[in-house]
């Protein structure tokens, strides 16, 4: 199994070479915003995607980001607009593929509970989705790149000791599980493989809630993701760059 730890895993390396140019996608909001928003401060390039053709947050960022910021357009639980997205970048290249996708099951409530159709939507919106996009868009990706996904430590099946958010950790643990899939299907190439748990934060499908605010969380991310560029193998970390147990 390619699966590594991360050297060192509690402190990201700050001499590591940044990830300049990025492909991120679903950034019209919550956790996908926020990293838009610090890498765009870091002048780094950024082509980020919303779903649909209705004006979001990116947009005003992109129009005061001087150019770093490029909108594109996706809904990655629809496999033709996925395709349609790789064309549309056929020629660019990119030092990290960041997929952010991430919804919870409404109402909450136990597997049993929840409707075909609601379990189909989260499976497909958090696991199915993001394999497709990477699969997709990998070619894009310099070989030495990174190419990471928003994970959950509530995909942590070690770590299911309470219990609670059932459908949602479900669809984080079968996320973890097809990158590990993939993981195998590309071992011995150079490219870091990310399984990214940005901690419990207080945006998004993390709620009011959460411990952590966004400016705990997501300059962290940044920097582990920066950190663990060039060391080859899927890694599970936590923002702190942390392994989290399967």
């Amino acid at each position: 199994m390619t699966t590594t730890n991360h050297p060192d895993s509690t402190r990201p390396d700050p001499t590591a070479r940044l990830s300049e140019r990025v492909l991120l996608i679903g950034a019209s909001r919550g956790l996908g915003l926020a990293l838009a928003q610090e890498w765009a401060k870091d002048g780094r390039q950024v082509v980020a995607t919303v779903r649909g053709t209705a004006r979001t947050a990116l947009h005003d960022l992109a129009d005061g980001a001087a150019g770093r910021v490029q909108i594109e357009t996706v809904d990655i639980t629809e496999p033709e607009q996925i395709a349609a997205l790789r064309e549309r970048l056929a020629g660019r290249r990119f030092d990290l593929l960041f997929v952010n996708a991430g919804v919870t099951n409404q109402p909450e409530g136990t597997v049993a509970e929840t409707s075909t159709e609601e379990f189909t939507r989260v499976m497909v919106t958090n696991a199915l989705g993001p394999l497709r996009a990477v699969e997709a868009l990998q070619d894009l990706v310099e070989p030495a790149g990174t190419i990471g996904v928003m994970s959950s430590g509530q995909g942590s099946v070690a770590n299911n000791e309470r219990g609670g958010h059932e459908v949602y950790r479900g669809s984080k643990a079968a996320l973890n599980t097809f990158m590990r899939s993939y993981a195998a299907r590309h071992e011995g190439e150079p490219r870091s493989l990310v399984l990214m748990a940005p901690g419990w934060v207080r945006v998004g499908v993390g709620g009011p809630d959460g411990r952590l605010s966004v400016e705990e969380s997501i300059p962290n991310v940044v920097r582990t993701l920066d950190s663990l560029r060039g060391t080859p193998g899927l890694h599970y970390v936590d923002y702190l760059g942390r392994t989290v147990a399967w």
